[in-house]
This record gives structure tokens, sequence and C-alpha cells, in this order.
């Protein structure tokens, strides 16, 4: 277990606790113009594909260009591949892009979920989600940081096995209620669209939780131990990496013994993301 403050919901790393911070106090700005702008009002409409890759840059370059105007004296001291946010970026840029490059040909082909919108395509996933991920996933993570290490200082004198079996509880909640919350907010979206939209809530979230039931625990480790070594950049790439397969081997287990929830053939032809290519 990752030894921490008994009273704190923040890192005892400066660096970590003011990329966690940030990530917090940026997501706001942009899920609000998007949520409650881009799409109530149906902005989209006037989109093309460059229209639609302004809008992923804009949610997701600030999480790399505003820290860096920004004063921070817990890194002022560090060269910058020991900043916090640099890692946190990395991390999850290589994270989403596994996901999106490899995994949305899942929910291609075992959910039954489509992309519609008019947009540039990387093995045939819209450039914009790659973008749109980075900023949703470092919001996710941070926010996640903070609830499991708050869950882990209340128990923080409780037996071993009771604080590995609420952290256990606190990720698959997490990770569900992440998943069943992005899942509802984009149905909002016509361009994304469900076979089956009440098997997507229910049965498509749990499958989408998987990602986190992985990176929720993996991420948090990244430079938590007060006292302990840093994390190079080199360890970061692969650790993200690993997270990356292991949830592929959970996402590809899931196709051989659950199987999808709407009738498609691609479900049972081996590697979703080849399927796709090759068909």
């Amino acid at each position: 277990m990752i030894a921490i403050d008994c009273s704190s919901w923040l890192a005892a790393n400066p660096s970590k606790r003011w990329a966690e911070l940030f990530f917090l106090a940026y997501s706001p700005f942009w899920i609000g113009w998007a949520l409650c702008i881009l799409v109530p009002f149906q902005l989209y409409e006037h989109l093309d594909a460059w229209g639609y890759l302004l809008v992923g840059l804009a949610a997701a370059l600030p999480c790399v260009v505003v820290p860096l105007l920004l004063p921070n004296k817990a890194d002022e001291a560090k060269p910058w591949y020991d900043w916090f946010w640099v890692k946190a970026n990395v991390w999850v840029a290589i994270f989403g892009f596994i996901g999106n490059y490899f995994w949305t040909h899942y929910f291609f082909n075992l959910l039954g979920a489509a992309y519609t919108l008019p947009s540039h395509r990387l093995n045939g996933i819209p450039l914009v989600m790659f973008l749109m991920t980075h900023a949703y996933f470092l919001f996710y993570h941070a926010l996640a940081n903070l609830v499991l290490r708050r869950v882990e200082a209340h128990l923080c004198h409780a037996p071993l096995a009771t604080r590995k079996l609420a952290r256990a509880l606190a990720v698959f909640l997490l990770a569900y209620a992440t998943a069943f919350m992005e899942t509802l907010t984009i149905s909002h979206f016509p361009y994304y669209t469900f076979v089956d939209r009440s098997k997507m809530y229910s049965v498509g979230s749990l499958f989408y939780a998987i990602y986190f039931f992985v990176s929720f625990p993996m991420f948090m480790r990244l430079d938590e131990t007060p006292q302990g070594r840093r994390w190079s950049l080199r360890e970061v790439c692969l650790d993200a990496l690993a997270a990356g397969m292991l949830v592929t081997l959970l996402l590809d287990l899931w196709r051989i013994t659950v199987g999808g929830i709407v009738d498609s053939p691609a479900a049972a032809a081996g590697l979703q993301w080849a399927v796709e290519v090759q068909g």
C-alpha cells in the first residue's frame, strides 16, 4: 500500500499536488463550453473536419500550454522532465492513444457504437477524439487520485485487508460512475450513435469501466510516495504501455467470454482493430 498522510485529499508531493489542482481547475472551463454551449446550441452543425479538429485542440492544448505559462514554485528548481504535469500528460497521452487507436474498435463491433461526424481519421477513429480523450482523461485521473487518496487516508489505521478491499471497491465504483456519466453525457451528441442505448448505458458502461479499473490505481502510483524516488519519464512511458496492454487483454477476454451487446459477425472475428482495417 502507498504511504500517505492520514488527513489529506491532496498529494504530499508539491509538484503532483499542483498538477492535480491545475487539471481540476482547468477542466470545468472546457467541459463548460463543450457541454453547455457547443452541444446544447448545436454549434457542431457548423463544423467540418477541420472545425472538429480545432475543437479538440482547444480542449487538449491548454493542458500543456497553460502550465508552462503559470508560475509554479513546486517545480521551479527542477528540470522539465521531473515536473509532474509533464509526466501526467505523457502517461495519459500514451494510454489515451492506445484506447482510441485500438479499443474504440471494440465499441464499434461489440457495443454497436459509431462515429458519423465529418473528421480526419486515424485507423478509422476521428482525430478529434484523440484530443478530447486527452483532456477528459486528465480530469478523470486527477479526480480519481483525490478520491482514492481520501479513501486510504480515512482507513489508514484499518487492517491491511480492509484497506485493500476498500480501495478495490472505490476503484470499481469510480470507474463505473466515470464510464456511465461519460456515456450519458455524450449521448446528447447526435454523431456518436448506439444500436441499443439502454444496454450501452448499463453493459457498455461496465465494458468501458475496464479502462479505469486498470488506469486509476496505476496512474495514482506515479510520484505518490512522499519520500520515495521520483519516476523518470522512461518509467512513466513504460507504465502507461503496461496499463494499455493489460486493458487490451481484459477487453479481448470480455470479447471471447461475454461477447457483444449487438449481433455483429466482427465480434467473433479476432483482433477488433484488425477486423475494421481489413474488412
